[in-house]
């Protein structure tokens, strides 16, 4: 409204963050389109820690991948409790700590690596309320010329196709899943919820999207996460037709149901033209890719689905779009009056010092990290350890976008502090954006080009005010930061069902920043010659400790304008 997301990219396809951006590929200036998104698979990951992180990225991947974009990038942010305590302190009803760590680890990154997909920083907080359930997050970044993306309006007789895998009995039940508080029956009683990635299939869907051929027949694509059939076909249009029995199966014996909620994975739903259907199947062939008609757009604004000759759903489009039932819940914030950042008294330096750095918070995560891998694609700018030791993280990660050789890339960066959070979800909040925002000026790129999006998780809610005010108050903090620093988040996904009885996780609301730039432009935060100056710029605070905060025209200290002249 205030003309302040003037890229801001917008369609009936709401699947990933989108903007678009102006480059140069190959000499010559491109309109493109950027996507980003982020999501957790924080409960079958809990459950199944393999598959749970392997699916995270997975279905980050998807969902920019069905706007016909290339994934370039992956970030991880998770959270445990402590992986190193001993195995005779696990809780009833729970795997292991170091278990969940290790394990969902070697998911997430496995997934990446045979997919080829760079991981450019990887990283976990440590909170003793995540025994409550894992925190495991994927965010991911996506480009594409924008002739590369066609959309129009479905309409009746187009046909739309089922792309990619095959559907089993994996993943039902996974949408309603996440949003469960877990019990000690829990890890016995889910695993059927928790989907089975498949990264090989997925790079097939990535390698037929890379052909224009192809993109330019899609009038508009969905992939299949959460409700499976139900959703990624049910939302493609006001009126759809969908014969079950033509959904291509892992196995026989599937009932109605099963087709229809199935959560199997890298699945893509494609709208084209009956007259297009033919090439399309063909050039999915060529990547190997099976493409199966299943369901027809109809004019009537009814969702039907048919399974062995008879309908089994036959649901108004005007119910569907009611969004369900609307509720109300009375909210009380109770925040905590104390200044996180006050000096502690009767703090000594020296022995806490020693406690910080003994913080498995503050303690090197490179042998994570080098479990992933940060130069697949040949697109990293940043590799995730510098120094003459590699052993000083990066700050934030670039990856330069595909199409040709060009100098433009995107830079990405993170802000959470869980005991922040923890001791005021409203200031937690504020930081989480300030950090994540900083992190990426302070690698080069324009503070009024940066866009977020926000990843939420907090406890099972139930009906307590008090409860409830605990995610209002946050949400409070991250709009209070967006107004004042002229930044919007344009997308988001949360997730309430952290408690595992009478343990909760920490408030948790991950900034993730991120903005166009020009990769020789770039900074990192590496001393790389004796003599080099290191900057300190003071954040003004309130006697609170709050950040003062200024729109991106005014926020430029006169510091950072005498060094620019200099």
């Amino acid at each position: 409204k205030d003309g302040k997301l003037p890229n801001l990219d917008q369609s009936d396809e709401i699947n990933a963050c989108s903007v678009n951006v102006d480059v140069e590929l190959d000499g010559k200036p491109e309109k493109y389109t950027v996507m980003f998104k982020n999501e957790t698979h924080n409960h079958p990951t809990e459950i199944e820690p393999f598959g749970g992180a392997a699916t995270c990225l997975g279905g980050a991947i998807r969902d920019p991948l069905s706007g016909r974009t290339y994934v370039l990038q992956s970030m991880r942010i998770t959270g445990a409790a402590d992986p190193t305590e001993p195995l005779e302190n696990t809780l009833p009803g729970k795997l292991p700590q170091r278990v969940i760590t290790t394990t969902a680890a070697a998911g997430f990154s496995s997934y990446g690596n045979q997919i080829g997909l760079a991981t450019g920083e990887v990283e976990e907080v440590y909170h003793p309320g995540y025994k409550a359930k894992r925190l495991e997050t994927g965010f991911v970044v996506a480009g594409a010329k924008s002739d590369m993306i066609y959309r129009e309006r479905p309409k009746e007789g187009d046909v739309i196709i089922l792309l990619g895998g095959e559907t089993g009995r994996d993943g039902c039940g996974g949408a309603t899943g996440s949003s469960k508080a877990h019990d000690k029956k829990s890890v016995q009683t889910c695993g059927a919820e928790v989907q089975k990635g498949n990264a090989l299939t997925e790079r097939k869907l990535q390698r037929l999207f890379l052909n224009k051929e192809a993109t330019r027949k899609i009038k508009k694509c969905n992939d299949f996460g959460a409700g499976g059939v139900s959703v990624a076909i049910g939302e493609l249009s006001d009126g759809v037709e969908i014969k079950l029995d033509l959904v291509p199966k892992k196995y026989e014996g599937l009932s109605g149901t099963e087709l229809a909620i199935s959560e199997s994975q890298e699945r893509m739903a494609v709208v084209v033209s009956p007259g297009d259907v033919p090439e399309f199947i063909r050039l999915a062939a060529e990547e190997n890719l099976s493409a199966t008609p299943v369901a027809k757009v109809t004019a009537d604004r009814r969702m039907r689905m048919f399974h062995r000759g008879r309908a089994i759903v036959d649901i108004s489009r005007d119910f569907l779009d009611t969004n369900g039932v609307k509720q109300r819940m009375p909210a009380e914030i109770t925040e905590n009056d104390t200044d996180f950042f006050a000096p502690v008294a009767g703090s000594d330096f020296g022995p806490d010092m020693l406690k910080t750095l003994s913080d498995l918070n503050v303690c090197s995560k490179k042998g994570l990290s080098e479990m992933f891998d940060s130069t697949i694609g040949a697109k990293s700018v940043y590799m995730p350890f510098g120094g003459k030791n590699q052993l000083t993280p990066v700050t934030a990660m670039a990856a330069k976008i595909v199409g040709g050789e060009t100098d433009y890339c995107t830079v990405s960066a993170y802000g959470y502090n869980p005991n922040l959070m923890s001791s005021s979800p409203f200031a937690g909040a504020i930081y989480s954006i300030v950090t994540s925002v900083a992190k990426v000026v302070a690698a080069g790129a324009k503070m009024e080009d940066i866009r977020l999006t926000l990843q939420e998780f907090f406890m099972r809610l139930r009906e307590d005010k008090k409860r409830w005010g605990v995610p209002l108050s946050a949400l409070l903090g991250a709009l209070y930061a967006q107004i004042n620093l002229g930044l919007a988040a344009i997308g988001g996904k949360d997730s309430m069902s952290g408690s595992f009885e009478d343990i909760d996780v920490p408030p948790t609301l991950i900034s993730f920043a991120i903005a166009p730039a020009k990769a020789s432009k770039l900074i990192t935060n590496l001393p790389e010659r004796e003599g080099q100056k290191l900057w300190l710029l003071p954040m003004k605070r309130t006697a609170t400790s709050f950040p003062i905060l200024y729109t991106s025209k005014s926020c430029i200290p006169p510091l950072i304008r005498a060094y620019a002249r200099a």
